[in-house]
């Protein structure tokens, strides 16, 4: 039975979530790993047959097929798949012979590279950027069976029901020699549309909840939830919950100036695909 936007904010995001020690984008990747897994083995278990998948094997579910016996079996897919799961391909095309490479994987949520002053659209756009590989990067093609120069993009080939996506705003800076938050203002939107990132142009979200990092280093901070329940906006902070106007949403959107007294900046965010409400 598919989730609203209202249970969803529930399970995905509690009240407070995680603690200092434990990073929110770890954490959701190992609950979801974890649903997975305990599903599977309630199947199983239901069916009168051991679990076959490992932990690796969680995320790509729906693109394994195990043999058991010498009889293929087709994956499980638990409502984690159908509703986080969504697929990228991969398409590299050789500039020699023109000849087009596809590589499909699955996941669960898209990592964005950030930038200051920026916006989800254009980090998604920037994700979904054509490269040219050359000098030392040249790819090899199978067709003329050599070393080739290239262009290689990645794209949504499949969006899923929820689209997690998380802001890499923890980055190692080589001349500090250590990890370094990034307070980067990113304005993340309450409508979305997919249009340079995703096959279906017509593909659009609407945001219901936020994990938001309070804190300006990488190994000490709190984390907050914004989360969208019957048409209101609820901030969690550990076993207090409000009620906020929409628009402090985008007081979390991050520092227009690099030194800034706001160390409060959206980390995760959970958009809803409108078209495919359930």
């Amino acid at each position: 039975m598919g989730l609203g936007s209202d249970e969803w904010s529930g399970l995905a995001l509690g009240s407070g979530w995680v603690g200092l020690d434990q990073d929110a984008h770890e954490f959701l990747n190992f609950l979801l790993n974890e649903l997975v897994e305990v599903l599977e083995k309630e199947s199983d278990a239901a069916k009168g047959s051991p679990g076959t998948s490992s932990p690796s094997e969680k995320i790509a579910n729906v693109a394994l097929h195990h043999l058991e016996n010498g009889v293929s079996k087709e994956p499980l897919v638990t409502w984690v798949h159908k509703s986080f799961q969504g697929i990228l391909t991969n398409e590299t095309r050789c500039l020699q012979c023109e000849t087009v490479t596809a590589r499909d994987e699955a996941f669960f949520d898209l990592s964005l590279d950030i930038e200051q002053n920026s916006s989800i659209t254009s980090c998604l756009k920037n994700f979904s950027s054509t490269e040219t590989l050359n000098a030392e990067d040249k790819f090899f093609c199978d067709k003329c069976c050599s070393l080739q120069e290239a262009q290689k993009r990645m794209k949504i080939k499949k969006p899923p029901h929820v689209l997690v996506i998380h802001l890499k705003r923890f980055k190692y800076i080589e001349q500090l020699g250590r990890n370094k938050k990034l307070s980067y203002r990113v304005v993340f939107p309450m409508e979305l549309k997919l249009n340079d990132t995703v096959d279906d142009t017509d593909a659009e979200y609407s945001l219901f909840a936020v994990v938001v990092h309070v804190g300006s280093g990488t190994n000490h901070g709190h984390y907050v939830s914004l989360v969208k329940s019957h048409n209101h906006w609820l901030f969690f902070d550990d076993e207090n919950v409000e009620m906020i106007d929409e628009s402090i949403v985008q007081t979390f959107f991050g520092s227009a100036q690099e030194y800034s007294g706001n160390t409060d900046h959206g980390y995760i965010l959970f958009y809803e695909n409108l078209g495919g409400r359930r």
